[in-house]
């Protein structure tokens, strides 16, 4: 049987708390993009924070980059199945609703 060098054994730890981090990681991407499309079928709000949570993990190597594209064009396409089929809102009337538009600035009156 062979001995195993200290580096070799350190390497070891290091993979297994990377793998763990990276277990994490995944669990939470995939319970994200799980809970988005149950939204889709409603709001559609975690959409966005499924994303965010992929990117994140194909920045950090956790998840292979085209894996990421793949599950987010997925979700995009279900999203825009759904926004598809979805009436669209109602325009608001904008009576005291948000910011009012603010007068634009003469600069006629401003000289050098």
């Amino acid at each position: 049987m062979a001995k195993r060098t200290a580096s070799a054994k350190k390497q070891a730890r290091a993979g297994a708390r990377r793998a763990s981090r990276n277990r994490a990681t995944r669990s939470e991407v995939k319970t994200l993009v799980v809970k988005a499309r149950r939204t889709l079928r409603g709001s559609g709000e975690g959409v966005g924070d499924a994303l965010r949570a992929l990117d994140r993990a194909a920045a950090k190597g956790t998840l292979h980059r085209n894996n990421a594209a793949r599950r987010k064009s997925r979700l995009a396409k279900q999203l825009a199945k759904v926004a598809k089929t979805a009436p669209a809102p109602a325009a608001p009337s904008g009576r005291g609703r948000g910011k009012q538009a603010a007068p634009a600035a003469s600069t006629s009156s401003k000289k050098k």
